[in-house]
C-alpha cells in the first residue's frame, strides 16, 4: 500500500517545482528497498512504478505537443492533463485499498516497463 500511496505524497510534494514529476520516486525507493524480502511489495512496487512512468511519459508528450505547436497544443493538452490526472489520482486510491487488502492490483493503459 505504501508503494501506491508514496506516489501521492511524491507528486504532492514536487507539484510545486514543476508539476509533480516526483510521483514516481516513492514507489521506486519502496521497491528497491523492499523488493527481495517481500515478494508482494515486489509486484506491487514494480505496478506502482510502471504506472507512474507512463502518467509521466503521458505528461510529457502533451507538453512536448504543446511546445512543437507553439501553444496551440494546449487546446487538447490542458483538458488531457485534467483527465490524466483525476484517472491517475483515483486509480492509486482504489490500488492502494486493494493492497491493503491484500489484493494485487493492475493498472489499466500501463507500460510494463520494469519487468
Amino acid at each position: 500500500m505504501l508503494a501506491h500511496l508514496s506516489s501521492l505524497l511524491g507528486g504532492l510534494l514536487t507539484a510545486a517545482f514543476g508539476g509533480g514529476w516526483g510521483c514516481f520516486i516513492g514507489p521506486l525507493i519502496v521497491w528497491l528497498v523492499k523488493k527481495d524480502t517481500m515478494p508482494f511489495v515486489d509486484d506491487q512496487g514494480k505496478e506502482a512504478l510502471n504506472f507512474n512512468i507512463t502518467v509521466a511519459i503521458a505528461f510529457l508528450v502533451l507538453l512536448l505537443l504543446s511546445v512543437v505547436t507553439f501553444g496551440i497544443g494546449l487546446l487538447i493538452a490542458i483538458p488531457l492533463w485534467v483527465i490524466i490526472g483525476i484517472a491517475w489520482l483515483v486509480l492509486t486510491i482504489v490500488a492502494s485499498v486493494k493492497a491493503n487488502e491484500g489484493v494485487r492490483y493492475r493498472y489499466p493503459f500501463t507500460l510494463r516497463l520494469i519487468k
